[in-house]
């Protein structure tokens, strides 16, 4: 008796739509509609980005919560995980510094523009590290993505005890406004657990600190900042690691054009400045975690995807891990997304099988938004016809 096919399925959210799980769910059930014989394997993924920490509680890891600041100062309620029998710790900073964060939650935002981007702070992501620290942790993954921030990643060094002083010696605000009056950085105060502590940072994107491919110029525009207010960001994160640099006693500007440096608004730097973080790839960090290569032992067919297939996408987006893991395993990979901006030849010389877009069955980009599931689920059924 042959044995049944086996489709893992590992797509990534459909942002603003649909969780990764309902995706998968989806999927799913239009696949075994079609071809009831396969054996199904649902997998978890994720970049380092928004959905990190649901990725990995999916997977066993224990998820524990936290009431922090959020972007604008209110409390907002958050997630890190703990791997079990572990120190290991999870700390995603969309939880707590994310643009996503839902309205109800931070009451206080302001209107999409330059306020916006001038005064979201990092802070509470700095306490989702405290809160691993109190909970015995002693190796720390901060997964880097969907930030709301343009502040260094000041504000989470704030939150962990170091001193940002003003001409007066008093501290400076949250944000980038503060970092512009920025005089001294004080280190003394800094968490003495961290210089016991592994900090890793999960990154999916190489941008330096500063410049034409800085945080500012890149990122801050999605943020709500104008061309002045770019410029203003870009001038106070210079600013900023000066005087840190100063205070860690390195060479001037010493990390500002190390890869990475510009993740979540330039808090990339702060982490690997001030808290001697490894860095690693966020996707291939957080396959390596949710047991990917051992999923796809057996497999016939691997799925992926995410809610709009470009070029971002392959620049280390979680569906070019999967598919760098899949091709490696000699699996043919097929993407799924609402909107797939790749050429087809692209798409094929990336090394995706065939790519299927909610769009290519239902034009109306509305209507893709509001009912993904059922478009999703006649996607699923014509996955069989990709098996051997």
């Amino acid at each position: 008796m042959s044995r049944a096919p086996v489709v893992v399925l590992a797509p990534d959210s459909f942002k603003g739509s649909l969780t990764a799980a309902q995706v998968r769910g989806a999927l799913a059930e239009g696949l075994l509609a079609a071809a009831p014989d396969v054996h199904v394997v649902e997998m978890a993924v994720a970049d380092g980005g928004e959905g990190t920490v649901t990725a990995v509680v999916e997977h066993g890891w224990q998820p524990i919560s936290a009431t922090v600041s959020g972007p604008w100062g209110d409390p907002v309620p958050a997630t890190w995980a703990r791997q079990p029998d572990t120190s290991t710790a999870l700390v995603e900073l969309a939880e707590a510094s994310g643009i996503a964060l839902a309205p109800a939650l931070v009451p206080s935002r302001p209107a999409d523009g330059p306020t916006r981007a001038l005064t979201a702070s990092t802070r509470g992501t700095g306490e989702l590290v405290i809160s691993a620290l109190d909970h015995g942790c002693r190796r720390i993954v901060l997964g880097l993505g969907g930030s709301a921030t343009n502040d260094g990643g000041a504000g989470m060094l704030a939150a962990l005890g170091v001193r940002l002083l003003g001409p007066d010696g008093q501290p400076v605000p949250d944000g980038v406004e503060g970092l512009e009056s920025l005089a001294e950085v004080d280190l003394s105060g800094l968490d003495a657990r961290l210089t016991e502590t592994e900090v890793v940072l999960a990154n999916d994107v190489d941008n330096p600190l500063l410049g034409e491919l800085g945080a500012a110029v890149v990122f801050a525009p999605q943020k709500g900042a104008d061309e002045q207010t770019v410029a203003r960001i870009d001038a106070a994160l210079a600013r900023w690691a000066h005087l840190l640099d100063a205070a860690l006693g390195t060479s001037p500007n010493s990390r500002v054009t190390t890869p990475g440096a510009g993740a979540a608004g330039g808090t990339g730097y702060a982490v690997l400045a001030a808290l001697g973080a490894g860095q690693v790839p966020g996707v291939e960090l957080l396959l390596d975690l949710v047991g990917m290569d051992t999923a796809l032992a057996g497999a016939d067919l691997v799925v992926t995807g995410e809610g709009r297939l470009d070029e971002q996408t392959l620049s280390g987006k979680a569906p070019m891990g999967v598919l760098a893991r899949a091709r490696a395993h000699g699996i043919r990979t097929v993407a799924v997304a609402g909107h797939c901006a790749l050429s087809p030849a692209v798409a094929r010389e990336v090394g995706f099988t065939a790519v299927h877009a909610l769009t290519d069955i239902e034009p109306d980009v509305e209507r893709c938004l509001a009912e993904p599931g059922p478009l999703l689920g006649r996607i699923g059924a014509t996955l069989a016809d990709h098996l051997p």
